[in-house]
């Protein structure tokens, strides 16, 4: 792997977002539109982590070789971090999506909470880098307790988002890579090619709103380029669309 500096990251600002179970990543990472919505204010110490569970090794073998191939069990992650908001909307997403607004306008605490499902993005900004994470379906919850524990600091909620997997998906969340040259464009084929010549390909569907077909005519039958998530997409003629052109 060559060394790649522009391929570095130190966080310099950053968003949480979340949406509709199942909306595409946005196109503009850096302004998200409707139906996007920041969860608000979040802790600058405990930025942002990712814990996982499970994945544990298990090495199989026979009489002649005895460490013959190795399987892994499923694993489980979940990125955490600290919201520092306490309107209604964030002790819903700390207390459970089912926490019901009370006659005097307290929000009470299920006895049974259930977690919200969403998509979400986090997208975090160093200078003209940008790099994000991306789960068309998670589970947010509570993640730790909640602690209070000076006069001088922002008390905060600390969440956990569990992505999970999507409709016919086999992957559960996406990242941007850094380093690379973002598309400006798309050119037919079977499969066609992004431009300039190396750039890199659209994550998803939504993704491609900022993109130049060419043609800019509707593709012919059997045209396409592949995105990011491994699914195709193609110009037909007014807008881009899921598949392969009929």
């Amino acid at each position: 792997m060559p060394l790649n500096d522009n391929a570095t990251l130190v966080v310099g600002a950053g968003n949480y977002l979340t949406a509709p179970v199942g909306t595409s990543l946005p196109g503009d990472l850096l302004v998200p539109v409707s139906p996007w919505a920041n969860v608000g204010h979040t802790s600058l110490e405990d930025v942002f982590g990712i814990t996982s569970e499970g994945g544990e090794a298990t090495t199989i073998g026979t009489l002649q070789n005895q460490s013959l191939r190795t399987k892994y069990s499923a694993r489980t992650e979940t990125m955490t971090f600290t919201l520092q908001q306490f309107d209604k909307e964030a002790l819903r997403l700390y207390f459970g999506a089912n926490a019901p607004e009370l006659p005097d306008g307290t929000i009470g605490v299920p006895a049974k909470p259930e977690p919200t499902k969403a998509a979400f993005l986090a997208v975090f900004i160093d200078g003209e880098n940008h790099f994000a994470l991306y789960a068309p379906k998670a589970e947010i919850y509570r993640a730790d307790d909640m602690a209070i524990s000076d006069t001088e600091s922002l008390a905060g909620l600390p969440l956990g988002v569990k992505p999970m997997t999507y409709g016919s998906n086999t992957w559960t969340y996406a990242v941007t890579p850094l380093g690379g040259t973002i598309a400006t464009g798309a050119t037919a084929g079977s499969p066609g090619a992004y431009t300039p010549t190396g750039a890199a390909p659209a994550a998803t569907l939504g993704s491609l709103a900022s993109i130049i077909a060419d043609p800019t005519t509707a593709w012919t039958t059997g045209q396409y380029i592949v995105l990011g998530d491994g699914s195709n997409a193609y110009w037909d003629g007014d807008s881009w669309s899921a598949g392969t052109a009929p």
